[in-house]
């Protein structure tokens, strides 16, 4: 069934040569220049990676001794690679097969010749590894595992067979989506970002091209390699994520919160009432000097619901203390949701209280004008 729906290769260990390294005295010879094109080469044969990983030199054994011992290393000889079907600049997706399930893996090429790209890759794969690992939630994208065989690294996870959301609203025509689709899809965002930040774990690079779409069209979070624990990155500063989505105190590097995950949701929701790219006709850098710098924003379609206005307006304010933790985002969009399947308008979240709350509030005003009235309900 796999060689029939992937053309995969087998992971196997292999009696094969492993790859050719120009030796020491001749590496002088080679500049930066042409190590980078046969590494990207390399990097971008199908074939080349069967060899890669497969290869029987002894000091890429040796390396992942210590990560064999993990639980999350993954058994190479039941995993089959596909298609490839995303691709960065250091890393590739391919469809894959693993222990007969579905899955995706994402391939990092950690280049030997780049010290500081190295170290950062190295950095970002050990930390997605380490959050994904113990993350669970429907809205979540699951891990599965995970594996390091130098110059290659890989990280597997379920397979979301309908894309990224970027990819969805680039198929849709301008503000086509329907209320109904914008709650259902910002309420699985928004649940899975409040579970992570219960985690205490910031995402920092939150937006449409890191939101996977499933079978069933449900939304799972996704791409935590520039994540980290909010105890440990509360201080830093610097730029992580993309500009676009990217909170204005982020782009001054000044120190920010779990706030800049607010900021960018703000954008996503956005995104799903218009289908449009956000700050579209500008660079990314244009858009990062307009947001810090000139306080602007993508511009609110006069179509979108004014609750939903006012939420995104929140979630995106330029001073984080404003912005709603994602508890209270959830609980806005649930009350939403209810109002439509209701038939009824949405109000402002702060004016929506459940039939129980009422029914309190009704006994709570009848005890106080007479407590001898008994309340049925």
């Amino acid at each position: 069934m796999a060689t029939s729906c992937f053309n995969p290769f087998r992971l196997r260990r292999s009696r094969r040569k492993p790859l050719s390294v120009p030796s020491s005295s001749s590496r002088t010879q080679w500049n930066s220049s042409n190590i980078e094109t046969m590494e990207k080469k390399r990097f971008d044969s199908l074939e080349s990676w069967s060899m890669i990983l497969e290869s029987d030199n002894v000091e890429t054994w040796e390396t992942s001794k210590e990560d064999q011992k993990e639980e999350w290393t993954a058994d190479l000889s039941q995993l089959f690679i596909g298609n490839k079907f995303a691709s960065g600049a250091h890393s590739r997706i391919y469809r894959g097969i693993y222990k007969q399930r579905a899955v995706a893996v994402k391939m990092v090429r950690i280049p030997t010749h780049k010290e500081e790209t190295r170290a950062k890759l190295e950095q970002q794969f050990k930390s997605e590894v380490a959050l994904l690992s113990r993350l669970y939630h429907p809205n979540i994208v699951q891990f599965i595992a995970a594996c390091k065989k130098p110059p290659v690294y890989c990280i597997i996870t379920e397979y979301m067979s309908q894309g990224t959301l970027r990819m969805y609203l680039n198929k849709k025509e301008p503000y086509s989506l329907s209320t109904e689709t914008i709650l259902r899809l910002a309420l699985d965002i928004s649940r899975g970002m409040e579970y992570l930040h219960s985690q205490g774990v910031i995402h920092r690079d939150l937006k449409s091209s890191n939101l996977l779409l499933n079978d069933e069209m449900r939304v799972k979070v996704a791409d935590f390699g520039t994540s980290c624990l909010e105890t440990q990155c509360r201080e830093a500063k610097g730029n992580m994520g993309t500009y676009r989505w990217m909170a204005p105190e982020m782009i001054k590097e000044k120190s920010y919160t779990r706030k800049v995950d607010v900021y960018s949701f703000g954008i996503v929701l956005w995104e799903l009432t218009t289908a449009l790219l956000p700050f579209q006709g500008m660079t990314p850098v244009q858009a990062a000097f307009a947001v810090a710098e000139k306080n602007e924003r993508p511009p609110m379609p006069a179509s979108c619901q004014l609750a939903l206005a006012q939420l995104i307006k929140r979630c995106w304010a330029a001073n984080p203390s404003k912005r709603p933790d994602f508890t209270y985002i959830v609980s806005a969009l649930e009350k939403y949701d209810e109002c439509v399947k209701e038939g009824l308008p949405m109000t402002l979240h702060s004016g929506l209280v459940s039939r129980n709350a009422i029914i309190e509030r009704l006994k709570g005003c009848v005890s106080m004008s007479s407590s001898s009235i008994p309340v049925n309900v």
